[in-house]
């Protein structure tokens, strides 16, 4: 074997000549015959290509990132996850080895600095929620949301959950399968206009109810009234959770602690992530202060050092690994601190008025495109309500056709609701972004209408 092909490593051939002696072996192929039967060894040598050089390894890495389907389309698509515009300095702040490479920080002598930075996101997270305390962060929205109904059912001793049927789909179904053997029953509030329906609301919540769930906006993209369900739910004794698929909205909406919510489950991916393929995604979890130790996950407190210097620590890890299994909130083993960083990263760049300015532009852009839209024969608002920054509109054909032709101009038009609710086969949900204007918008426009 020759072992200058191995040039990365930083043993000179006289290192390794003392090292083989050491073992008592003249070489490496003596060394591995000894260790290794011969008839299971590979004969011959493999068939990898020579290395190339930088400039080669990117223009080939861009032409395979090119033979992507979706390599460079404009994207539209919503329903929880949102392609936003990622500042340069995120990827610079957060690819810094100190963080990028950093694990759970057990021992905080030597982890202040992913401390304090988990500090700050949870901060944070309750500043955007009206809340008064934040975990370090959870999988995913849907896993937050989860979480949230366990934490209900702790509280209350109930097993009644009642959800409003705005709560994206998919994060029902992570739901359900989060509460298979807690023997709970999972009850729809009916949505009235795209709106959950107060008065079904009254007629359901009884001394059952652990909790009512609701999104907010909606998965169809509607800002409900939040302030209606408080007394609703709070006078059976349930819990009040509402879910912030899209947090971006709480730049221009009253954030959920403001109208009485105990527990704020949400995804935070649009904030300094990518698409991803799907993942790793970032949920956030916020709640009163009365539920801090039934919170799942980990929470990171300020403290001070013997010399009184301030600094950060774990303070709540109810875990089952690190507790009594019959203690333990949750069997969440991590918090997705690598995405947390990023949100936390953005948001600080963005600052308060920043972050306002954004949600403004998207809500903005939300209604010009939907304006033009349903300009064009045949399409329809699903629901004349009021929307933040994704709306569903009703088509004269089945979305999935839509969607097919426009991907053949470089769009990406929209979720096919039809795919989750089979019965809305003909409903396309529409988000804008921060990286798509007015240009790409009309360019939309035009190619609906083609294809209509």
């Amino acid at each position: 074997m020759e072992m200058q092909n191995f040039s990365h490593l930083p043993n000179t051939e006289a290192d390794r000549r003392k090292m083989l002696e050491k073992i008592g072996v003249g070489s490496l192929e003596e060394l591995l015959n000894n260790a290794v039967p011969s008839e299971i060894q590979f004969a011959g040598k493999l068939p990898i290509p020579d290395g190339l050089s930088d400039v080669d390894v990117q223009k080939l890495l861009e032409k395979l990132a090119s033979m992507n389907a979706g390599s460079g389309m404009k994207d539209f698509i919503g329903g929880g996850a949102y392609d936003m515009y990622v500042p340069a300095a995120v990827d610079e702040i957060s690819g810094r080895p100190e963080f990028y490479t950093a694990y759970t920080p057990y021992q905080p002598e030597v982890s202040q600095g992913t401390l304090t930075a988990i500090f700050e996101f949870q901060s944070m997270i309750c500043g955007l929620t009206g809340m008064d305390v934040a975990n370090a962060s959870m999988y995913d929205g849907a896993s937050a949301t989860a979480e949230a109904a366990i934490l209900a059912i702790h509280k209350t001793g109930r097993k009644r959950i009642l959800y409003s049927q705005g709560l994206n789909p998919l994060y029902l179904e992570v739901v359900r399968t989060y509460l298979h053997g807690f023997d709970a029953e999972l009850v729809p509030v009916p949505i009235k206009d795209g709106i959950t329906d107060v008065d079904a609301l009254k007629k359901l919540a009884d001394e059952n109810t652990a909790c009512f769930i609701l999104q907010n906006p909606n998965f169809f993209g509607i800002v409900e009234d939040g302030t209606q369900f408080d007394e609703i739910i709070h006078s059976s004794g349930g819990l009040y959770v509402v879910v912030v698929a899209d947090p971006t909205s709480l730049g221009i909406l009253r954030p959920p602690g403001e109208y009485n919510a105990d527990v704020v489950a949400g995804e935070g991916q649009q904030f300094g992530n990518y698409l991803y393929f799907g993942g790793p995604y970032l949920g956030f979890f916020a709640a009163k202060k009365e539920f801090v130790r039934s919170m799942p996950g980990r929470i990171i407190g300020a403290t001070k050092d013997v010399d009184g210097r301030r600094g950060f620590v774990m303070v709540f890890q109810t875990r089952e690994q690190h507790i009594r299994r019959a203690r333990a909130t949750s069997n969440i083993c991590t918090n997705q601190q690598l995405c947390a960083l990023r949100a936390t990263v953005y948001l600080a760049l963005l600052g308060a008025q920043g972050f306002y300015a954004i949600s403004k532009l998207l809500f903005n852009r939300a209604h010009y495109l939907a304006d033009k839209l349903t300009e064009i024969d045949g399409v329809e608002l699903l629901f004349d309500a009021p929307f933040f920054r994704e709306f569903a509109i009703k088509l004269p054909r089945k979305a999935d056709e839509i969607i097919d032709e426009l991907s053949q101009v470089g769009i990406l038009a929209g979720l096919n609701v039809g795919k989750l609710i089979p019965s809305m086969d003909d409903v396309l949900l529409v988000a804008v972004s921060d990286k798509y204007g007015k240009n790409d918008m009309d360019e939309f426009v035009v190619a609906m209408r083609n294809a209509l």
